[in-house]
């Protein structure tokens, strides 16, 4: 394990989802070991229901958000982005961050100096602000559900979510608000402790009706912790509504076929 300062520094630099942290006093011997790295079971897309691929996940859309959803797949064919902003290095952002899109850790301490993810379990109240996080604002409860005197289970509720944001890379859209609210109840698995089981549920406006999931993520023996910082070798350009891509030689590419070039009106025309 290594110490917390350099923890702390690695989340930064990668962004890597979810150190958690526990502000109540702080007994370590009542708290689960959820230490190490966690990732995803499945190969493929990090996606919200891990048990349908990336484009069949029969979410319950409304009528509007399903054509939206289609216009973003066609768009994605024909070369571009559709309505996934993660090409732009924004935040992934609730529930997204917690597909498992890059190795995981949780952090249960009384305060954490930086973490892209905080859930606060010290029974304070929701703040009265609006402020919205790309992570949300996350408050857990710890539950001893086998009378053992350990915790064993975090059950967490997360509000004020900050648009854009989505489903996974497929650009499934979320409404345009912020009042999405997603339910979370976080676990080992009972038959073996190197699984971690996360039964999520997101109730949106996009949605007919809360979408409830189960997520699954292995425990790594072998921990390391890649360099991934998306703004690095970053070529996608957007000007105005249209996305292009920085080509080797330093000029602009179309993304897609027939798109129409930026609008140089303020600059001077090249003299032949």
């Amino acid at each position: 394990m290594l110490e917390r300062n350099r923890i702390a520094a690695i989340v930064l630099a990668t962004a890597l989802l979810a150190p958690f942290a526990g502000a109540q006093a702080h007994d370590e011997s009542k708290y689960p070991d959820w230490s190490g790295q966690w990732t995803r079971t499945y190969t493929g897309n990090p996606r919200y229901d891990q048990t349908k691929p990336i484009r069949k996940q029969e979410a319950p859309l409304k009528r509007e958000y399903q054509a939206r959803f289609e216009a973003s797949i066609k768009d994605q064919d024909a070369g571009g982005h559709g309505l996934d902003t993660g090409y732009a290095c924004l935040p992934q952002g609730m529930p997204r961050m917690m597909s498992g899109v890059s190795p995981f850790e949780f952090l249960i301490s009384p305060g954490t100096e930086f973490s892209p993810r905080r859930i606060y379990t010290d029974g304070r109240d929701w703040p009265k602000t609006e402020e919205t996080w790309f992570q949300g604002y996350s408050i857990g409860k710890w539950l001893d559900t086998d009378s053992d005197g350990r915790y064993d289970t975090l059950e967490v509720e997360t509000r004020r979510m900050r648009g854009p944001h989505g489903w996974d890379q497929s650009g499934m859209p979320m409404a345009d608000d912020d009042e999405a609210i997603i339910k979370e109840r976080i676990y080992l698995d009972k038959s073996d402790k190197g699984l971690l089981r996360i039964e999520m549920t997101t109730t949106d406006n996009s949605l007919t009706r809360p979408w409830t999931v189960m997520k699954t993520f292995k425990h790594t023996a072998k921990i390391w912790w890649a360099n991934d910082n998306c703004n690095e070798g970053q070529a996608h350009i957007t000007i105005g509504k249209e996305t292009y891509f920085l080509s080797g030689d330093g000029t602009i590419m179309p993304n897609r076929k027939d798109q129409p070039p930026p609008d140089l009106k303020y600059f001077n025309p090249v003299k032949k």
